[in-house]
């Protein structure tokens, strides 16, 4: 078991990387890491890491009394006890991992770069390769689970993959005539969903996914963070602090004074209602009234957060550039 001390790592957190347009969270990691033994002989699995909690995490998700959380070179790391230790299970693949979705407390998925898609269905204990398209050359960047069959995995230049099968097999669709990034998935309990995608795009299924409607809030960056709520009420957040409300499933929208240009990297939602929206520079936004008003803090490491995973006890679970680092109730309490 590995307890988390503070980050020693510097990452260089630069958007707008070349042709593929994507957040410097998401650049390719090269490594040269043992064959994995698996059906697709030619991909290399992870490699265990003493510092792997001090790593660059991007996602996390919650399986019953488990965290497990995903990052570069592969690294999966579980906690079993909200956050203060830590272990890395063995990772099929060493690239870039960018998002993770549990659909219970068994049954998951991951994604990542090259295309590939990881699933477990032992509670993130391991891991097998259900997808891998590197020749593709399109990251997955997102994924979300309808239920244990139906699901789907979005990523660069209008990637969407979706899968009826529980992840057996994944055929390609097109939500939307151009092909922008789809960065980011959301959902709500009355079957609405949402994908934040680029140059102000957003997109709506009223199904779960089977249809798709094209949203256009009043501004013109990407989406890097999306939150749902049951009563029509979504939020998007994104480049140079951007942050919209809509109370209305997305056809008006209000945008939120931040009181910073940092960009918005992702947003969650604790058991209580309390939300918390993460950012580079080390800024974390919060709201103890369900959105109505957010309050800033901005820690002095400027080290950018990648996510904030609330935990059930008032804590939170935060995700970035130092790795994975646990603020007590009390803590979050002084901002």
């Amino acid at each position: 078991m590995i307890k988390p001390k503070k980050s020693l790592h510097f990452f260089n957190f630069a958007f707008g990387c070349g042709a593929l347009r994507l957040p410097g969270f998401l650049l390719l990691f090269g490594f040269s890491l043992l064959l994995c033994k698996s059906a697709f002989p030619q991909v290399t699995a992870s490699q265990p890491a003493r510092l792997a909690f001090e790593s660059l995490l991007l996602d996390g998700s919650v399986a019953g009394d488990r965290i497990i959380v995903v990052g570069e070179r592969g690294h999966i790391l579980l906690s079993n006890d909200d956050g203060l230790q830590w272990t890395q299970v063995h990772s099929p693949v060493s690239v870039l991992l960018t998002a993770i979705h549990m659909h219970g407390a068994n049954l998951g998925f991951a994604v990542g770069h090259d295309g590939v898609i990881l699933r477990t269905e032992n509670g993130g204990l391991s891991w097998e390769i259900v997808h891998y398209a590197p020749e593709e050359e399109r990251p997955l960047l997102d994924v979300w689970f309808a239920d244990d069959k139906r699901g789907f995995a979005v990523g660069a230049f209008g990637y969407f993959l979706y899968t009826e099968d529980q992840g057996d097999s994944w055929h390609h669709e097109t939500i939307g005539e151009a092909d922008y990034h789809l960065n980011v998935i959301a959902s709500s309990a009355d079957s609405k969903v949402y994908i934040g995608a680029e140059t102000g795009i957003a997109y709506r299924s009223n199904n779960a996914g089977t249809d798709w409607q094209e949203l256009t809030p009043p501004y013109s960056g990407s989406w890097f963070g999306a939150l749902a709520l049951n009563n029509d009420t979504v939020f998007l957040c994104g480049l140079r602090g951007s942050l919209y409300r809509s109370r209305d499933a997305g056809t008006t929208w209000q945008q939120i004074n931040t009181g910073t240009t940092a960009t918005m990297t992702g947003m969650t939602i604790s058991p209580n209602g309390d939300i918390f929206v993460s950012g580079l520079d080390g800024v974390l936004l919060t709201s103890r009234d369900r959105g109505e008003s957010f309050t800033l803090t901005q820690f002095a490491d400027r080290m950018g957060i990648s996510r904030a995973m609330p935990l059930v006890d008032g804590g939170v679970v935060l995700l970035g550039e130092f790795g994975v680092r646990r603020l007590e109730k009390f803590e979050l309490q002084k901002y």
